[in-house]
Parts: structure tokens; C-alpha cells; sequence
């Protein structure tokens, strides 16, 4: 009972595709060597799970259900404590007499200290130790219904608010959530898949100005040269992008597309530069709303910051490096990558860190296709070359698959795999479907996902649906095995039938069905003829009719449409 619950809760969730493995142990394995060698690889796969169930507090997903939050934060102006105060609504999903939500309590000089924790005014008790931060619930805590928890709160953030100096020295303040880095300074479910709407109140010295998620619904000057800021998001998000920017700022409206406001957030010292570097935000956003589906936030805002990323694209509010700002206006691609996480991964967001490829993948790739339209396919080709490349050296020095449950470091998950790798998976997925497929599957997995939550089976699902194709061994060997095809091919010129004989070996363990296209050349590397072979088998030969003209070479895969090395050699 215990593996058949388990079975049952690992298929739930999507971790692996689970019928490959049901289907080798009941159907495949014929002889007792194969199937004690299965069940021992099943056995240490569902350890590999449980480590992942802890790991991300699986669990916990089920017993709440966090609705809102209200953060209300004081800053100051020389110290770097925070005070906080943070409001959740919930609900229960299950009786419970404790729940647990996570923020990272004083170690040393950092961390926050929690002083109180209320329920409908009166003071509950509460254990707060590493960055865990458990609540007893009165006896009568309903099952269902919304229950809004008061914590009081202070403390200097060890991460997720980074408080500092930018570059001209000034000091501010920025959030920096990605992962799971929230927990430093808000009390949060710092998962994904528990997306909730938030509420800013910023309280901050005079001269500094507030962006944060949302519409803006309030700038107040209070007592003490201090200004309070409030911003309310209308739909939820995941914590990972809900932040704060607190800075010297100089903003400027950059235009609108579809009523949605765009704007700029830069340091006054660089305005001008900052300016005219992010106005091409206003472009972008229009091509994504055209080909992908509406915009799901009420504003754009684009934002210099002190991020430790090149760009993180938190709600609404995107903040970038902060030499991002040169006056060259250099950085359209890193604008198009953030542009889009608004709807993959701040939208449409991956319900397991597991699953981040359909965030950063689809970023990667959703960039190249911007630049393809405004461009042209040339640039297209150009990215993906290198992309191949980036894949290729990772996995020669790591080899892994996309969907890599061994991780525990989340930030390891931020590697070519995730981006280049998964931008190529989704150009070959377009290349197997066919583009009006594709495209009618991006815009359907995104009306289907908006606002909610996803794993890599529901994207292929849409996708089945849409291209009416079996796309199981495709996703399989993509994203849950690790490698790409690595060809030897030896070829010939059979003088007799005017035909080029080539054999095709894949060279690695695991055997990938892919489409590969030879092109056959002259001298001048002029092409005298292509063809594409399908190609599953350790080994293939394929005869292609020449006609006229002497062959000097074989050239593979001409229009860049396939992930894979290869070493060619005339015999």
C-alpha cells in the first residue's frame, strides 16, 4: 500500500513521466535479471522522490492555501533593519492544528525576529527556528474558509531585500526573491505553485520613491520627512516575482500598447541614457501581446536595479543590472527575455522548480523569435548556433537531463539546460508540428496555464491535442533523458548509381528518434541536393541520388533545426 500510494501521489505530481517506468516493469521486462534491475532503479528513484518531496515541501502545498498577502514595511534611511508587519489570508485545506510558513529567523546580525503572531487580535503561539516559522491555530480553525493571520516582524534581511549602494551612491533597496529567496524578508508559502495577490505598504524616508507590483494606490507624506507608498496587484503571483523597489529614481513614460502603461525607473544620474536604453520595452510588449495572448499585468514597469541577475523579470516590474544602462541601447534581447517570463513563469508559472524550463526555456526561445520578426530568420539561425554550442559544453561536462530532480541547490537549475537547451527543445517541437500548430499551441497552453500553475506533461498535452501527433517519445528524450544525439557519419560516392551512401552511428547511450537533414555540396560549397532521414535505429544508411555534379562534402543539418554534434568522415 505504501508504493501504491506513493506511485499514486508521484504521478499526481508529475515529477517523472510516470507510465514509461509502469510500462517497462509490467510490460517490457521478461526476464527476472531485467526486472530485479528495474524495480532496484524504481526503488532508488522513489528515494530520489521522498528527497525531492522534502525538498520542496510537497506536503505543506496540501494543507494550506494562501489567498492574499499584505506586507506593510518601514525603511530607514541609515540602518538596515526592517520593520515589518504581514498580513495572510489562507484557507485550509485540511484540518489542521499548526501551519508553516517560512522566513528565516535572526542568525547573527541577520535574519528576522518575529514578535508577535495574531488571530483575529488575539496572540497565538508560534515556534520560529531556521527558516521555518510554525504557528499554532485556535482549536476552531475552519476548513475552507479564508483565516487572516497578523505577524509582526523585524529584522536585517541576510537576502531577498538587497540593501546597498548603486553605483553613483545612493542607497536603496531592491527585491530579489528567485528562487525561494523571499523567506529573508516576507513570512511566505516560497513556493511557485502557491500564488497569491499582494499588497505594498512602503514606509520610506523622503527623497526615495517606491515601484512595486500593481497599480499604485497611494503616496502619503507623514510625520518625520517620511513617504507611504501603496500598490495592490489584482491577480496572484508567485513570490519568487513579487517585490519592492525603493530608490532615487527618474521616471519617464515610455508610451502604451493595448492600454497597458509602460515606464522607466532609472538612476537620476544616467536618466537621459536610462531613457532612451529601455524605451524599446513599448515594441516588445506589443509583439508578445500579438502572437502569445493578453497581457496579464495592469503596467510594464522597467526598472535599473541592484538585481544579482542580468535581469529578473518580477511582475509588472521588471528589474535589470544595473549597467544594463549604457545610452547604446544594447540590451532589446534581455528586455524581450524578461518581456516574456511575464507570461512564462510570472503567468504561466511551473508548478515544480523541477519543471523551470518552462519558464527560462520559453524565455530563451520566445526572444529568438522576437528577433527573428524584427531581424530576420538569419539572426534566428545566428542565436540558435550559439545556443547549440552553450548545450554542448554543459553537457559535456555535466550530463543531465532538463527535468533534473537531484538538484537541491535551486540555483543550479539556472544553467544551459534550462535556457538553451530548452529553447531548442521548443524549436524542434515547432519544426515536428509545423508552425500553425505550434503557434496554436503556445496560445492555448497560455489561455489554459494563465495565472495558474503547469508541469512539462501539461504543456506536451496541449500540444498533442493541438498537432494531433504522439509526442510522448518526444518529450521523453528531451527533457527526461540526458545528451543529444552524438553522430558519427561516414559517407561515399558510389560512382556506379550516382548516389551518395552515407551511415549515420549514434555514438551515445541513449538512442534519440530525430530528423536529421544531409545536405550534399560541390566544390564551391554550392548544394547539389538535401535529404532528410528520420533516424532512430544505433545505426542507419541512407542512399541520396545525386544527378549531376561532382560532390566535394557532406554539409548536416542546414537550417539549424536539430540539437546534436557529429563528426563526419569521407571514407
Amino acid at each position: 500500500m505504501l508504493i501504491l500510494a506513493a506511485i499514486n501521489r508521484v504521478s499526481t505530481l508529475h515529477l517523472i513521466p510516470f507510465r514509461y517506468l509502469w510500462s517497462a516493469i509490467f510490460c517490457d521486462a521478461t526476464k527476472i535479471d531485467t526486472m530485479r534491475n528495474l524495480l532496484l532503479t524504481f526503488m532508488l528513484w522513489l528515494a530520489t522522490w521522498v528527497l525531492v518531496s522534502a525538498q520542496e515541501n510537497l506536503a505543506r502545498l496540501d494543507q494550506i492555501d494562501v489567498l492574499h498577502y499584505q506586507f506593510d514595511l518601514t525603511l530607514a534611511e541609515r540602518v538596515d533593519i526592517v520593520a515589518g508587519q504581514a498580513l495572510v489570508r489562507f484557507k485550509l485545506l485540511q484540518e489542521r492544528s499548526q501551519i508553516t510558513l517560512d522566513l528565516q529567523a535572526k542568525n547573527g546580525s541577520r535574519g528576522m525576529t518575529v514578535e508577535a503572531v495574531q488571530y483575529e487580535g488575539v496572540p497565538l503561539r508560534f515556534q520560529h527556528e531556521g527558516q521555518a516559522l510554525s504557528i499554532d491555530l485556535p482549536e476552531d480553525a475552519p476548513v475552507g474558509e479564508p483565516l487572516e493571520l497578523l505577524i509582526t516582524y523585524r529584522g536585517i534581511p541576510a537576502d531577498g531585500l538587497i540593501i546597498g549602494n548603486n553605483k553613483f551612491g545612493d542607497r536603496t533597496f531592491f527585491g530579489d526573491n528567485w528562487p525561494n529567496r523571499a523567506r529573508h524578508w516576507l513570512p511566505t508559502v516560497d513556493h511557485p505553485s502557491d500564488k497569491a495577490t499582494v499588497e505594498w505598504v512602503v514606509t520610506a524616508p523622503d527623497g526615495y520613491q517606491v515601484v512595486a507590483n500593481g497599480r499604485q494606490t497611494e503616496e502619503t507624506n507623514l510625520d518625520g520627512d517620511l513617504v507611504q507608498y501603496r500598490f495592490a496587484t489584482e491577480v496572484p503571483l508567485p513570490t519568487k516575482v513579487m517585490v519592492i523597489g525603493v530608490a532615487p529614481f527618474a521616471v519617464s513614460y515610455a508610451g502604451s500598447t493595448h492600454d497597458i502603461p509602460v515606464t522607466s525607473w532609472v538612476f537620476p544620474d544616467n536618466r537621459k541614457e536610462g531613457f532612451y536604453d529601455y524605451q524599446p520595452a513599448v515594441r516588445v510588449l506589443d509583439w508578445f501581446i500579438e502572437h502569445v495572448g493578453d497581457y496579464p499585468f495592469l503596467k510594464l514597469a522597467n526598472v535599473q536595479s541592484k538585481t544579482r541577475y542580468g535581469g529578473m523579470e518580477n511582475a509588472g516590474n521588471i528589474f535589470y543590472f544595473e549597467n544594463s544602462v549604457t545610452g547604446g541601447r544594447e540590451r532589446e534581447a534581455l528586455i524581450a527575455h524578461e518581456i516574456a517570463h511575464q507570461w512564462f513563469g510570472n503567468s504561466a508559472s511551473e508548478k515544480s522548480w523541477y519543471h523551470v524550463w518552462l519558464s527560462e526555456g520559453f524565455a530563451t526561445y520566445f526572444t529568438h523569435l522576437y528577433l527573428e520578426h524584427t531581424q530576420g530568420y538569419d539572426v534566428l539561425q545566428e542565436r540558435l548556433q550559439a545556443d547549440r554550442l552553450r548545450v554542448l559544453r554543459f553537457g559535456r561536462q555535466r550530463s543531465v537531463p532538463v527535468v533534473n530532480t537531484t538538484v537541491r541547490n535551486f540555483n543550479e537549475l539556472l544553467n544551459p539546460n534550462s535556457y538553451q537547451k530548452g529553447g531548442w527543445i521548443l524549436h524542434m517541437l515547432r519544426r515536428k508540428v509545423g508552425d500553425t500548430a505550434f503557434w496554436e499551441g503556445i496560445r492555448t497552453y497560455y489561455r489554459q496555464y494563465k495565472l495558474s500553475n503547469a508541469l512539462t506533461e501539461d504543456f506536451q498535452y496541449v500540444m498533442e491535442a493541438v498537432s494531433e501527433q504522439d509526442l510522448d517519445q518526444f518529450f521523453h528524450q528531451w527533457l527526461y533523458e540526458p545528451g543529444y544525439p552524438d553522430l558519427r557519419v561516414e559517407w561515399r560516392y558510389d560512382e556506379d548509381t550516382n548516389e551518395v551512401v552515407a551511415t549515420i552511428r549514434q555514438q551515445q547511450d541513449y538512442l534519440f528518434e530525430c530528423a536529421l537533414t544531409i545536405q550534399v555540396v560541390d566544390a564551391k560549397l554550392d548544394e547539389l541536393v538535401r535529404e532528410t532521414v528520420q533516424i532512430a535505429k544505433r545505426e542507419h544508411t541512407v542512399r541520396i541520388p545525386v544527378g549531376e555534379g561532382e560532390v566535394e562534402t557532406l554539409a548536416l543539418d542546414p537550417e539549424t533545426d536539430l540539437l546534436f554534434t557529429a563528426n563526419i568522415r569521407k571514407k
